[in-house]
């Protein structure tokens, strides 16, 4: 039997099958928008390495087990049709969603959604594949992307001298696939194993007539940006709190006043490696300053030095006080931040607010001042910008669904999402907590 995997003219499929076959190259992520042929490159990768290769072992996954019964399924006998290939070289167990094929190779189908007795998704580390693919991999955890790719390599492939292979298509999605690939590859840093190919609707020449004027016509602005033209920077998370537009004035809303003067410090804890501190004027952000690896004492020191360089006053400054920051705060004996203490009650009213704590209150209160163009940052430091832009935009609702009070996403989630602390926000975060206790003390009496 031979089989033809005809890309019709789809320059982007091609260069991923080039990297299929190159043995330096493990793990790819292919897409970027609606409509560049993501599926059907999966399929063909995969069953025709599993029809190639006897009795080996793949599997592909998606965030939950109906969503590959309903669109992923039909791909694959959309290649077996234009392959040739009948039911005589395949059968399929519905009980344990496998493809067996005629040469005892098997293809799984294999759900990833998250369960609270598996939250690191340890089900998966110990299969045997010889090679793999995550559909719609803007939906997974980086956990279980991790435990599936660790499953890889690891059938037959010494038999056929076949170097293991992770592959994954997307939308644009802010998870690990913005930080380990897109930005990366944009910036022509990825490592030579790994590689990202993005593809637009414009590459697939077999789109059906009327899909991209479709798509036109019902996708948001948002949408468009990421769904259609591939945009990677945008989100449109609806719990997201901050508009990404506005995210992107605050290093140019020049135009905000200098006031007084405050420091914030976001101060390195246990596992964490650099303190951020900050030197504001009203809400300009006149100055970052990043220490790695730093001892408490070396922090106080530096806030201190930069108390006297700036003239603030030891009562305008806060300093995050979880974790070995309360040795900060203790040295300096200045105010400390608890993320998990109450909220303050509302400066105008004088009436408690509804939320979950202080961290989630001052975070709001932080989106609504951004959202109003009323933050500046001066910072000329890409990588800063970069981080503070990253870091902004995972500012979203937490439990959004749920009739209960407001909060924001857990740090360890935020984390999770961004493979570090998010210490530049928090850093900005609690110059809020200011106008929180200024306001009120002031009006008392």
């Amino acid at each position: 039997m031979q089989i033809t995997f005809d890309t019709n003219g789809n320059d982007k499929q091609k260069e991923v099958c080039k990297l299929w076959v190159d043995p330096v190259v493990a793990d790819i992520a292919y897409g970027g928008s609606k409509g560049s042929g993501k599926s059907y490159l999966g399929c063909s990768l995969i069953f025709g390495d599993a029809l190639m290769y006897e009795a080996t072992n793949y599997f592909i996954s998606r965030k939950k087990l109906n969503d590959i019964r309903k669109f992923t399924i039909p791909s694959i006998h959309e290649v077996f049709n234009h392959w040739g290939i009948t039911s005589n070289y395949y059968s399929f167990n519905g009980q344990d969603n496998y493809f067996k094929l005629y040469n005892d190779s098997r293809v799984y189908l294999l759900e990833a959604k998250y369960l609270p007795s598996d939250p690191q998704y340890y089900r998966f580390g110990s299969m045997q594949m010889t090679r793999g693919w995550i559909e719609e991999a803007g939906e997974f955890e980086e956990a279980a992307k991790n435990n599936l790719n660790a499953s890889i390599g690891r059938w037959k492939n010494d038999v056929y001298n076949l170097t293991g292979k992770l592959l994954q298509t997307c939308n644009p999605s802010k998870n690990y696939l913005y930080r380990d690939y897109y930005l990366p590859s944009k910036k022509g840093t990825i490592p030579e194993w790994r590689k990202f190919i993005q593809a637009l609707p414009s590459d697939n020449k077999k789109l059906p007539k009327g899909y991209l004027e479709n798509l036109q016509r019902t996708l948001t602005v948002n949408e468009k940006e990421r769904l259609l033209y591939g945009n990677w920077e945008y989100d449109d998370d609806p719990a997201a709190l901050i508009e990404y537009i506005r995210i992107l004035d605050i290093f140019s809303n020049s135009f905000v006043n200098e006031g007084e003067r405050f420091i914030t410090a976001d101060i390195a804890r246990f596992g964490r490696d650099k303190t951020v501190i900050g030197v504001w004027s009203g809400f300009r952000l006149i100055k970052i300053v990043t220490i790695p690896k730093n001892k408490v004492t070396e922090a106080a020191k530096a806030i201190k030095e930069l108390q006297e360089q700036y003239f603030v006053p030891m009562s305008n400054i806060i300093v995050d006080e979880d974790g070995v920051g309360g040795g900060v705060v203790d040295i300096l004996e200045c105010n400390g931040f608890v993320n998990n203490s109450s909220p303050l009650d509302n400066p105008e009213t004088k009436e408690p607010e509804n939320y979950r704590n202080l961290k989630s209150q001052m975070y709001y209160a932080l989106a609504k001042k951004i959202n109003e163009a009323g933050i500046f940052v001066a910072c000329d430091d890409s990588e800063i910008k970069d981080c503070i832009i990253q870091e902004l935009e995972q500012v979203k609702q937490h439990d959004m669904d749920k009739d209960t009070t407001k909060a924001v996403l857990p740090k360890e989630k935020i984390k999770e999402l961004l493979g570090r602390s998010p210490d530049y926000a928090d850093m900005i975060m609690m110059r809020m907590w200011f106008e929180y206790r200024f306001k009120f003390e002031f009006s008392i009496g």
